[in-house]
C-alpha cells in the first residue's frame, strides 16, 4: 500500500549522511618545545656566566689562494643579539604548530645555526676560534658515521631494520687492521673492513629474512657479539703480536692541487684521508643508485610493499639479501677509519657506539642518503667540538663536551624530527604464502 503526502505539505527531506573520509592532520609541536628548552638553557648561560672579550672567527690557512680576514665579534653583545633571533624563530615554531603546521626544514636548520653560532661566541670569547680546522675535523669525524648512516639507509629500504650498524663498524676497524698489517697496504685494510661488514650483514639476514626473527633484538644481539669477539681476539692474539697483525699502514690526507688551496672549501674537502674522498663516492653512487636505477625502485618497492613486489616479479629475499650484505658492506668500510685513519691499529670497543649515532642519522635524515649525510655531519661537528674548544680553554667542562654528540643526537631525533614514516615495511619479515 502506498501512502500520500498531504496536498500542500512539504515532501519531507531526505536523510543524507556525508560519507567523505575526514583526513586528520597531526602536527608535532616537538620542533617548538626543543626550540623552548635550548633557548632557555642558552639564556640561562648567558646570564649567570657572562664572557669579557671579543671572539674571533679565523677563516684562512697557509695555503690558501688568497686570505680570508678574521671575522671579529664582541662576544656577549652577538651572543645576546643571536638569542634574540633564536627567540623569534622559536616564536615563529609555536606560530605554525597554533595554526596546524610543522616546523619546515629550514626553520629548523636555521635555528640550529643560530644557536650554534650563539654558543661558539660565549664559549670562545677572548679567544680564536680555528673554523677551518673546526670543519675539518668535523668531516673527518663523521666518515664512520656517514658510512654507517648509507648502510641504515640501504637497510631499512629494502625492509630490513640495520640495528648491527655498531657491529660492522666494529668488525670493519678489527678486519682493516688484521688485513691491513698482514698484507701491508691499507687498501687492501678497507677492503678487508668492507668484507667483515658484509659478513655481519650476512647473519643479520640470515637470522632476519631466513628465519623471521625480530630484528631489532637480532642488530642488538650481533652488536655485543661482535664486541666480545673482537675484544677476546685483541687480547688474546693482537696484544701478542702487534708487529705483524696490528700495525696497518695509515690512510694519510692526501690533498688535492688547486681544489685545497681555495679558501675554507679547500682544506676542509680537498685536504682529507682518501677514505673522506671514498665517502663522496658512496654517497653519490648510492644516492643516485637508490633513486635513478632500476635496481633502486626494486629496493625501494621490496620495502613499501613486499608482496605487491613480489607480484610484478621482484625477488624479495635475493633482494633483501643482496641489499642488506651491500649495506653491511659499506658501513663495514667505514670502520676502517678507526684503525687506519683515527689511530694505527685496533682497540677494545673502539667505535664508542657511533653505530647508533648513525642509526640516528638514518631517522633525522628521514632515509635518505643525502640528508642522513648532513645529518652526520651535524654529529660529527658536535663530536670535534670537545677537541677545539678544550684546545683553546673555552669555560666549558669536559665532561659536558663529552656528552655533546650524544645530547646531539637525542635533540635531534627527539626534538627535530617532526611525523616522518619510514619505508612501510621495514622490520616486517616477508612469508611467502
Amino acid at each position: 500500500m502506498s501512502t500520500a503526502t498531504p496536498t500542500g505539505s512539504p515532501a519531507p527531506a531526505a536523510s543524507t549522511v556525508d560519507e567523505t573520509p575526514k583526513v586528520l592532520d597531526v602536527v608535532s609541536r616537538k620542533a617548538a618545545v626543543t626550540f623552548s628548552i635550548v633557548m632557555l638553557v642558552l639564556a640561562t648561560v648567558l646570564t649567570f656566566s657572562s664572557q669579557e672579550g671579543d671572539t674571533t672567527f679565523r677563516f684562512a690557512s697557509n695555503d690558501d689562494f688568497f686570505s680570508i680576514p678574521d671575522l671579529v665579534v664582541p662576544a656577549m653583545t652577538t651572543a645576546w643579539v643571536l638569542l634574540v633571533i633564536g627567540i623569534v624563530l622559536t616564536a615563529e615554531a609555536w606560530r605554525r604548530y597554533a595554526a596546524r603546521q610543522d616546523a619546515p626544514g629550514w626553520l629548523i636548520s636555521l635555528f640550529v645555526v643560530v644557536a650554534l653560532v650563539l654558543f661558539l661566541c660565549w664559549a670562545a670569547a677572548g679567544q680564536t676560534l680555528p673554523m677551518v680546522g673546526l670543519f675539518s675535523g668535523t668531516v673527518l669525524l663523521a666518515v664512520p658515521l656517514v658510512f654507517g648512516a648509507l648502510g641504515g639507509v640501504l637497510g631499512e629500504r629494502v625492509g630490513v631494520v640495520n640495528i648491527a650498524i655498531d657491529g660492522q663498524l666494529l668488525a670493519g676497524a678489527f678486519a682493516g687492521a688484521v688485513l691491513g698489517s698482514l698484507v701491508g697496504s691499507a687498501w687492501a685494510g678497507v677492503v678487508g673492513a668492507a668484507l667483515a661488514g658484509a659478513l655481519v650483514g650476512l647473519l643479520l639476514g640470515i637470522f632476519a629474512i631466513s628465519y623471521y626473527v625480530e630484528q631489532v633484538i637480532v642488530g642488538v644481539v650481533l652488536n655485543v657479539l661482535i664486541i666480545g669477539f673482537t675484544s677476546f681476539m685483541f687480547g688474546q692474539v693482537l696484544s701478542d703480536n702487534p708487529e705483524l697483525l696490528n700495525t696497518p699502514p695509515r690512510l694519510s690526507p692526501v690533498a688535492i692541487p688547486v681544489l685545497s688551496q681555495i679558501p675554507v672549501i679547500g682544506p676542509v674537502l680537498f685536504k682529507q684521508s682518501p677514505l673522506v674522498y671514498l665517502l663522496y663516492v658512496a654517497v653519490a653512487v648510492v644516492t643516485f643508485a637508490l633513486y635513478r636505477t632500476k635496481w633502486g625502485l626494486r629496493v625501494r618497492a621490496v620495502g613499501e610493499h613486499p608482496k605487491a613486489a613480489d607480484t610484478v616479479g621482484i625477488k624479495v629475499v635475493a633482494t633483501r639479501y643482496k641489499t642488506v650484505i651491500l649495506a653491511g658492506a659499506i658501513a663495514g668500510a667505514g670502520g676502517a677509519f678507526y684503525s687506519m685513519v683515527a689511530v694505527q691499529g685496533f682497540n677494545r670497543e673502539m667505535t664508542g657506539g657511533a653505530g647508533y649515532i648513525a642509526l640516528a642519522a638514518v631517522i633525522f635524515g628521514k632515509w635518505h642518503p643525502i640528508k642522513a649525510t648532513l645529518a652526520a655531519l651535524l654529529f660529527g661537528f658536535a663530536s670535534n667540538l670537545q677537541g677545539t674548544l678544550s684546545a683553546i680553554g673555552a669555560p666549558v667542562p669536559s665532561e659536558f663536551m663529552l656528552m655533546a654528540p650524544y645530547v646531539v643526537t637525542i635533540l635531534a631525533v627527539a626534538g627535530f624530527v617532526g611525523h616522518s614514516r619510514g619505508p612501510a615495511a621495514a622490520g616486517v619479515p616477508y612469508k611467502k604464502s
